[in-house]
């Protein structure tokens, strides 16, 4: 991490970097100061660099490949679904989709696409200028999204679901081109789609606004192929204007974006987005103190309780000079147990460990409080309306209970454990802190030591898949408002029968008939009710197997600068910044 050259990067070096190097791929040549509007309707601001950073670098950008919420926070900004989630309170809304339809059975949607919504202008277009989207590139998009590749990470969103999407996928294998198209994907006209289920589903529509579903050219991927990890080719509201691996990511206004705001103003008002990534929490939040960043989402520990003070005395009518946003997150954070590796196989062993982690005291001194709540029930949090997870009996800290099971697993006071890895990223500092706190517990109430491996999100995300861990703490981060979003993460038809394929998104390649069997009641279930009843007996079955362990459920802290405005909190960190101003 060049950190240095980024804290002496200045504004009109911004500028520079991305306007003279002809935008990274487009060969759009327009200067975009030029295509601002003039004035802004409703008191709002055309212009200005919204500066952020994050703690860790992209995965990638190629919409079947995004697994990593770094990776998705970038490319929300770039590509569009036929759906999107609004900002302030993640209803869904409208966005490539201009309005659908649903039969009588529940089956048949039919979507009507908005016309004119072009593509941004790139190389793989003839001429550099992009085209018209149509229902064709919707087609093409879904039945990729249907197609076995190693880049495809995606095909749940329409697996059991989608009509004739197995048998597509299963034809496909080895890189074979099948001879018929998915059967429940059907073009009516240049802007209708429709799409046919297999039965109803009460989390279809969902689906449509996660990355996987993004709508992207058949140009780009013909021209980039594998590169498209960082050649982004979208609709959204900002282009792809320069990428640094490692180092930075600039993100460039849309002079031809299709969306105006409730005052008929063009969007998006921002001129660009420049996202840096350092890592060190403290150096971040020095960058936002010097001016160099508009905002900071999660706070170093040991500055939660000054922020708060700060906040609390501009509220009492002192001088303010950002805004403390924070509220209960749809994230939990949590352990995986690989469950085929030869020590955690054993149920036992894995019931040990649960009842040895003090949770509340990681949530107190490990993380300074910056959590909602201790994780002593399911693999939910608790954001979800008419959702109670206090019905789901997870662990809490018991050491008696610990040691009786370790014993009952031949481990006796930690007599032949052997050493086990824990492996995580860093987040700054904060997934380390908590990492030796589990470590130290450990030590302390089974008398076994573990060793710590911190790896980049890239690296942690494909040893999970693989299988080549012990434990690996990650989180997951909601990709829409549903309990159902966190139990399809351990369903068994995601596990592979062969142990060297990859296991997408099963990391604990957990499974379970009972289960499976009350998660696929649920998803076709007439009403949320009769959903979320079944869901908790299945999230029931989960804890009860214990192939995770659930450490705390989060909450954000994020400060914001004053001047920032119509950029909403969310418990998803959903963000869109299409509709973000700058007040001057």
């Amino acid at each position: 991490m060049k950190q240095n050259t980024i804290q002496s990067i200045l504004l009109t070096t911004i500028f520079s970097a991305f306007f003279l190097a002809s935008c990274g791929d487009t060969k759009n040549t327009d200067n975009s100061n030029a295509n601002l509007p003039k004035d802004a309707k409703g008191g709002k601001v055309y212009g200005g660099v919204f500066k952020l950073n994050e703690t860790e670098y992209i995965k990638s950008l190629y919409p079947l490949s995004i697994i990593d919420v770094y990776s998705l926070r970038t490319a929300t900004q770039i590509y569009e679904g036929l759906l999107k989630f609004k900002q302030d309170d993640l209803s869904l809304m409208p966005a490539l989709a201009e309005s659908y339809s649903v039969d009588e059975t529940k089956t048949i949607y039919t979507f009507v696409l908005r016309k004119g919504v072009l593509f941004h202008d790139n190389e793989c277009f003839s001429g550099g200028k992009g085209r018209e989207m149509t229902a064709e590139d919707v087609k093409y998009c879904f039945t990729r999204t249907c197609t076995q590749d190693a880049q495809n990470q995606g095909f749940s969103v329409f697996q059991d679901v989608l009509k004739g999407a197995n048998e597509y996928n299963k034809a496909s294998a080895g890189g074979k081109k099948p001879s018929f198209e998915v059967e429940g994907i059907k073009v009516i006209d240049k802007n209708t789609i429709q799409l046919t289920l297999n039965q109803p589903s009460a989390v279809f529509l969902y689906g449509l606004a996660k990355p996987f579903t993004f709508i992207y050219p058949k140009e780009a991927v013909e021209k980039y192929g594998s590169e498209m990890r960082t050649k982004a080719v979208g609709t959204g509201a900002f282009t792809l204007a320069s990428l640094e691996e490692n180092n930075s990511i600039i993100l460039k206004r849309n002079p031809k974006y299709y969306q105006k705001d409730k005052d008929g103003n063009v969007l998006p008002f921002l001129e660009a987005i420049k996202i840096t990534f350092i890592k060190d929490k403290k150096t971040e939040l020095f960058e936002f103190q010097k001016g160099n960043l508009d905002m900071v989402y999660r706070l170093p520990t040991d500055y939660i309780t000054e922020a708060t003070e700060k906040a609390a005395k501009a509220a009492d009518g002192g001088i303010q000079d950002f805004d403390l946003q924070r509220n209960p997150e749809m994230t939990t954070q949590y352990l995986y147990f690989m469950t085929k590796n030869e020590v955690f196989k054993d149920l036992n062993v894995r019931k040990a460990f649960s009842f040895a982690i003090d949770r509340q005291k990681i949530l107190d001194y490990a993380l300074g409080g910056e959590g909602e709540a201790a994780g002593e029930h399911g693999i939910t949090p608790p954001t979800f309306k008419n959702y109670d997870i206090s019905k789901i009996r997870g662990y809490g800290l018991n050491i008696d209970s610990a040691k009786y099971y370790f014993e009952k697993a031949g481990f006796s006071g930690g007599k032949g454990f052997p050493l086990v890895t824990l492996e995580l990223n860093a987040e700054g500092n904060r997934q380390t802190d908590v990492a030796q706190e589990i470590q130290k517990q450990l030590k302390d109430h089974l008398n076994i030591n573990i060793k710590i491996n911190i790896l980049p999100i890239a690296q942690l995300l494909d040893n999970g898949f693989a299988g080549k861990f012990n434990m690996l703490k990650t989180s997951y981060y909601a990709d829409y408002p549903s309990a159902e979003n966190f139990l399809s993460l351990f369903l068994g038809k995601f596990v592979p029968d062969n142990d060297a394929e990859k296991s997408i998104p099963n990391m604990a390649r957990f499974k379970n008939a009972k289960y499976d069997a009350l998660y696929a009641q649920a998803v076709s279930s007439k009403s949320e009710e009769e959903a979320n009843e079944l869901f908790a007996k299945a999230e029931q079955i989960l804890m009860d197997n214990a192939p995770i362990i659930v450490l705390w459920y989060d909450e954000a802290y994020r400060l914001v600068k004053m001047n920032v405005k119509d950029f909403p909190n969310n418990a998803m960190q959903w963000r869109d910044f299409s509709g973000v101003y700058l007040k001057k």
